[in-house]
């Protein structure tokens, strides 16, 4: 039977990471967090011995990579520091790299772990380049200042100081950059579901997604 596909998009802090993570526990679906791939790609360079911004060895660090190795580099605190950041941004700009991870996220939709019946993609191009025919696509966002308070506030509960003007200009700047590259703009598919979180609480987005959903592909709730 061929796996469902959910695709949730969105720009940074918009609330799709969790909500991503609520769907796939309430279905039993794997979870991917495709940002999480180009910093596990970053730190497996470095850690093979390689420099992330040598596009060699970044891409060999990218073909490498396999669901058991992603699995254990989510656990490591170091893949969410402003390093893995930094060689994500690196390893991201090497064609080879974006290649081999397009490869490994449409195989993880395809063929999920442990054999489950669908996978819940979170990223930025899912419903638009990664899966195109996802039966469910989300976009989820919300207004730029809204997902710059969370961002903010999530420094701080993390102990990592933080300027909120600083938050918000940063935000802005990433947002305009993602919309405007040549490559997978950060755009909504046709067929998306538009979900603004600014004034929801998660409860609320994660049910609104799930009608949706079901909507889309009969799933029960």
């Amino acid at each position: 039977m061929k796996a469902v596909v959910i695709a949730i998009d969105g720009p940074a802090a918009s609330g799709k990471g969790t909500l991503a993570r609520r769907v796939s526990d309430r279905l039993g679906f794997a979870h991917l967090d495709t940002g999480a791939l180009y910093r596990a790609v970053g730190l497996l360079t470095a850690r093979r011995g390689g420099d992330p911004a040598d596009p060699a060895a970044a891409e060999a660090a990218a073909r490498a990579l396999d669901a058991q190795q992603l699995a254990e580099l989510m656990k490591d605190p170091e893949l969410r520091g402003d390093w893995a950041a930094q060689a994500a941004s690196q390893v991201g700009a090497v064609p080879g790299v974006r290649a081999a991870l397009m490869d490994f996220q449409r195989g993880f939709a395809a063929r999920p772990p442990g054999g489950g019946a669908g996978a819940v993609l979170d990223g930025r191009d899912i419903g638009t380049v990664v899966c195109p025919d996802a039966p469910a696509k989300l976009f989820v966002t919300a207004a730029v200042d809204v997902r710059a308070r969370r961002r903010f506030n999530e420094l701080l509960a993390r102990g990592v100081p933080a300027i909120y003007d600083a938050v918000l200009a940063d935000m802005k700047e990433r947002d305009a950059r993602d919309s405007q590259r040549a490559v997978a703009p950060l755009r909504p598919a046709v067929d998306a579901f538009l979900l603004d979180t600014s004034s929801l609480d998660a409860d609320a987005a994660f049910e609104a997604a799930l009608s949706f959903i079901r909507s889309k592909t009969g799933l029960p709730a």
